[in-house]
């Protein structure tokens, strides 16, 4: 979700609890390719903060003072900054995981996740991938409607299917008609029926329930 060539990733660490920052600060910074920039105890330091530093990644709590990770991330989206959000949280009720992707964050991970698994996030979220908490992949689908996983499996054409790849890897609608020759009025339309047959309100949404069902992988090479 960054338009930058370094290949630090910079973060902004916000959450209104100090152990909890120091511990996710701690292994981040074990990496080469990390670097914790700013660290904020409640929503409306960390809006600041995200304005002035422009970091390539925000890691937000969701129940923080003055703003919710929630009300952050949709500001972000709301002022149009380039920047990365992966939403980090102890919560794995659905309600809040509808509510972050609904506000445009580009991933949710337990904090009961791995730390490798964590890191791995932050880097697949600044490379404009989707993330979800496996767990809460498998809640959401549970959710879908009542549709089973192989009347969605089927549902879905072979160029939708070709354009929630390219959507996965982080391709506008522009680039997703150039790659398969089609117009930006037929991706528009492709994704108005991929969001309604997977139950989806979002691009991300959308992905992260593709991937949940296995019908494409975030990792896969590029389509012919």
């Amino acid at each position: 979700m960054t338009t930058q060539s370094s290949s630090i990733i910079r973060v902004l660490l916000a959450d209104d609890h100090v152990v909890v920052r120091a511990g996710i600060r701690q292994f981040l910074e074990q990496t080469t390719d990390i670097q914790v920039v700013a660290e904020a105890s409640n929503g409306k330091e960390a809006c600041d903060l995200l304005e002035k530093i422009r970091p390539d990644v925000a890691i937000l709590d969701i129940q923080m003072p003055l703003m919710s990770g929630i009300e952050v991330t949709r500001w972000i989206r709301t002022n149009r900054l380039p920047i990365g959000v992966l939403v980090l949280t102890a919560y794995d009720d659905e309600p809040y995981v509808q509510a972050v992707l609904q506000a445009g964050s580009n991933g949710y991970v337990l904090k009961t996740a791995d730390p490798q698994d964590i890191i791995e996030s932050v880097r697949d979220v600044f490379h404009g991938k989707s993330v979800l908490d496996t767990v809460l992949a498998q809640k959401l689908f549970a959710k879908l409607s009542g549709k089973t996983e192989t009347s969605l499996i089927e549902s879905l054409t072979d160029r939708e299917l070709q354009t929630l790849t390219l959507t996965a890897k982080g391709f506008t609608n522009k680039a997703i008609g150039v790659q398969l020759g089609i117009s930006d009025r037929t991706v528009q339309n492709h994704l108005a029926s991929i969001f309604q047959k997977l139950n989806a309100e979002s691009r991300t949404e959308a992905v992260m329930r593709a991937v949940s069902l296995g019908l494409i992988s975030t990792n896969i090479s590029d389509i012919s």
